[in-house]
């Protein structure tokens, strides 16, 4: 338990961190004005995506925007959807409401490593509404040596279209607001390789157990209390 004080004392130790919080978020918004100013590579317009009704050329997703935004999804291929990536399911899951980047003209998408009939069951299972597209056989074409489990975003010019960043690792924590919630809260995201005083119960792991409960990722629970079924096979809907 946190140590115990009066209100007073109380709003003087948060008036202290606030400092640091506001100096926190300047720095932030310093960074993402460099962000704005980053050079830019060209990509092939016409690399071919699957979606759901078949060859999509990559200029096509920006769905007439003239920025696209993309969360390139992990896969497994041939396994059962317990067995798929827990962290790219947890990212994948916060993207919900889209209203406010497409008025910024900004298209949100999720580009799959697993092939389309495959990858699309799992996002009926899960519910997801985002456009979803294979990229499977495109992604050396997109990714060069990046690889999936991480944000790009690009500009299109007319004809053009240009990658304009690229974000893995803890960079992908921006798309996690459960992430930014659990930093407001006394325990935090109770992980292990949190710095917390002692005795705080930190009982997940970072290799993946963070991101799931028992033996499948956590947001698939409430699915399958749902009734939806998380069968992987066959040919999607």
């Amino acid at each position: 338990m946190p140590e115990i004080v009066d209100r007073a004392t109380w709003q003087a130790e948060l008036d202290r961190l606030q400092v640091r919080e506001k100096a926190h978020t300047r720095e932030g918004d310093a960074i993402a004005a460099a962000r704005r100013r980053l050079p830019m590579i060209e990509i092939d317009p016409r690399i071919e995506l699957i979606g759901e009704n078949g060859p999509v050329p990559l200029i096509d997703t920006f769905e007439g925007r003239r920025q696209l935004l993309v969360y390139f999804h992990m896969w497994h291929h041939g396994h059962p959807a317990p067995e798929q990536c827990e962290g790219c399911t947890f990212f994948t899951s916060h993207a919900l409401e889209l209203s406010y980047l497409h008025s910024r003209d900004v298209t949100y998408a999720t580009f799959c490593q697993g092939s389309y009939p495959e990858s699309s069951r799992y996002k009926e299972f899960m519910g997801w509404t985002m456009p979803w597209y294979s990229a499977r056989d495109a992604e050396q074409a997109l990714l060069g040596d990046q690889g999936f489990g991480g944000y790009a975003s690009y500009l299109r010019d007319g004809d053009r279209v240009f990658q304009t960043y690229w974000s893995t690792g803890r960079g992908t924590e921006a798309g996690a607001n459960s992430y930014h919630l659990l930093d407001l809260t006394v325990y935090g995201r109770q992980e292990s390789w949190e710095d917390s005083p002692a005795g705080w119960p930190q009982p997940f792991a970072e290799a993946g157990q963070q991101f799931r409960t028992g033996e499948r990722p956590t947001s698939q629970w409430s699915r399958i209390e749902a009734g939806r079924s998380d069968d992987l096979t066959g040919t999607a809907s």
